[in-house]
């Protein structure tokens, strides 16, 4: 057993455990009995994390929760980080209309999988997909998926537009302004509709109808499940739905963060 060091989002109860147990088929709505410190069993919810590990970075992300995604130097980091993310998350569960408990959540974290990561995860982007994303996905978490991109994306577009234009450098100076926060934000959605086999092309900054037209194309993709199969099988570009939905709402909330972190 492995707990998880308490911080911001992170509450601890007496009589709650913390776990990290190594499982497969585990995910968000499973429940375990565990038994606390009075011997009085009661039931948790387990939440299904999978591990991205590069050789410098590693990620952790909440499968069924797309967008619940933070990296470390170390799987302990990640995970540490991902937990204290929690309450953060919540900002958005809560704007889809979708319940989400940020301290029951990471009561009870599985470790469903651990993917190598590649050249793109040491640089700071989510980009394999975990076996786990091959499974079939009904029309409902279709569209649950569908639901928390589009939030991820809103979420993110009225945090910068409530933004100063100039933001806080980092420590040595460096970082992107609002504006170009945005333009890398828009632009990276081509790259997200082309993981789902979409063939679209980098547009204009601020053709706000292009964007618009990648973006319907992406949440009919998720919706759909347009990409099938095993992530070994999709080829070199491709990548399931379930991840699409996964690393776009990521993008868009991160630098959403980003944005509130850094104002002036």
């Amino acid at each position: 057993m492995t707990k998880l060091p308490a911080g911001p989002g992170r509450a601890t109860a007496p009589g709650r455990v913390n776990l990290l147990r190594w499982a497969a088929d585990r995910g968000p709505a499973s429940r375990q009995t565990v038994r606390g410190p009075a011997g009085a069993a009661k039931m948790v919810p387990v939440t299904g994390v999978y591990l991205e590990a590069g050789k410098k970075r590693v990620f952790a992300c909440a499968v069924d929760w797309p967008g619940w995604c933070r990296s470390g130097r170390g799987e302990e980091q990640a995970l540490a980080a991902l937990a204290t993310a929690a309450s953060r998350y919540a900002v958005l569960a809560a704007l889809a209309s979708i319940p989400f408990d940020p301290v029951a959540e990471v009561d009870c974290i599985e470790i469903a999988e651990t993917v190598t990561g590649s050249s793109a995860t040491d640089f700071g982007a989510l980009d394999v997909a975990p076996a786990v994303d091959a499974e079939p996905v009904t029309a409902r978490q279709a569209e649950r998926l569908a639901v928390l991109v589009q939030t991820a994306w809103d979420y993110f577009e009225e945090t910068a537009a409530a933004s100063e234009p100039v933001l806080r450098t980092g420590p040595r100076g460096g970082g992107r302004d609002r504006d170009q926060i945005i333009e890398h934000v828009h632009e990276t959605e081509v790259l997200h509709a082309r993981m789902l086999g979409l063939k679209e092309r980098p547009f204009p900054a601020r053709d706000t109808a292009a964007l618009a037209r990648v973006r319907a194309g992406i949440l009919a993709g998720v919706r759909a499940g347009a990409v099938s199969g095993a992530p070994d099988d999709l080829g070199r570009s491709r990548r399931p739905a379930r991840f699409v939905a996964r690393r776009t709402a990521w993008h868009a909330i991160d630098h959403a963060w980003e944005i509130q972190d850094k104002q002036p």
